[in-house]
């Protein structure tokens, strides 16, 4: 539909286009801007997750954002929900324009403070600011500058003052990639502390108070796996430590690690340590 281009757009960078109306699973690439979409018409099912993670659906309509923070790839699909046009808004907001405004915001606290992954939402102040932009945009090399920038920097502020979180000390020098300490600790001991219960990401997501699909990409960022893939590694640690410290058999310990089949915790036990739980004991 239209694409910003010319001096106007240092900060910015602004694609209006047309949408399938089936999007089966597309790779997006590691990111190092903010983005924003907005969704100009139409209704869609929509799904993202991590890369192999569960996926995670939002029913979205017209008016509804998608705010995505600098992060590493990640997966997502849609299908329209009626009629076409499926139509929106695509922002990315430079790297240098948001950290000002962050430190404008918080001051020397900055670096302790990231931006949320945030689905399906609606933003009044938001909406009303894409709309100047869109006029803007449709001017082609006409567009100002001065209105451009101005833009930009209006909405790098409401994102710092509205849609971020303090995280702590930094797992990494990388701003916002990954779980605080202290957060992670706590989702590790209730996992620990729930090992024979099935695994629910939103209860995890809940106790982090982040949204599904965040946590899981904060969770993954730090731990190098999936909250699921984790939870398995918990289970089976404490598989490994029953096996050679107690005279349980085989299926009570599986009972134990909320495992109701045999056999099940016997192929888990398996492809997680290259060894049965009988062949794990005799060599302990």
């Amino acid at each position: 539909m239209a694409t910003s281009v010319g001096r106007a757009w240092k900060d910015l960078q602004v694609e209006a286009i047309n949408l399938p109306a089936i999007q089966k699973g597309m790779i997006m690439s590691e990111t190092k801007e903010v983005q924003i979409v907005l969704i100009l018409a139409g209704e869609a099912q929509f799904e993202e997750r991590e890369i192999g993670g569960r996926w995670l659906t939002t029913n979205i309509a017209k008016g509804d954002f998608f705010l995505t923070a600098p992060g590493p790839l990640y997966e997502m699909r849609w299908k329209v929900i009626g009629h076409l046009p499926y139509q929106a808004m695509v922002v990315s907001l430079g790297l240098p324009v948001f950290e000002r405004a962050m430190k404008d915001v918080f001051g020397k606290d900055a670096e302790a403070v990231s931006l949320r992954d945030i689905s399906g939402f609606k933003d009044a102040f938001m909406e009303s600011l894409m709309e100047r932009l869109l006029v803007e945009l449709r001017l082609g090399h006409q567009a100002s500058p001065c209105f451009v920038q101005g833009a930009a920097q209006a909405l790098a502020v409401h994102l710092a003052r509205n849609y971020t979180f303090v995280s702590g000390q930094m797992q990494d020098q990388r701003k916002g990639w990954g779980l605080p300490g202290f957060t992670l600790r706590r989702i590790s001991d209730l996992m620990a502390s729930n090992l024979a219960d099935d695994f629910c990401l939103a209860r995890l997501a809940r106790e982090a108070e982040m949204s599904e699909f965040h946590f899981s990409r904060m969770f993954k960022r730090t731990t190098g796996r999936s909250p699921s893939q984790y939870f398995i590694g918990l289970k089976m640690e404490r598989a490994r430590a029953l096996l050679r410290q107690t005279r349980k058999s085989v299926i009570e310990i599986g009972l134990e690690l909320g495992y109701t089949s045999p056999s099940h915790f016997a192929q888990v036990f398996r492809r997680e340590t290259g060894s049965t739980p009988g062949a794990y004991r005799r060599q302990a």
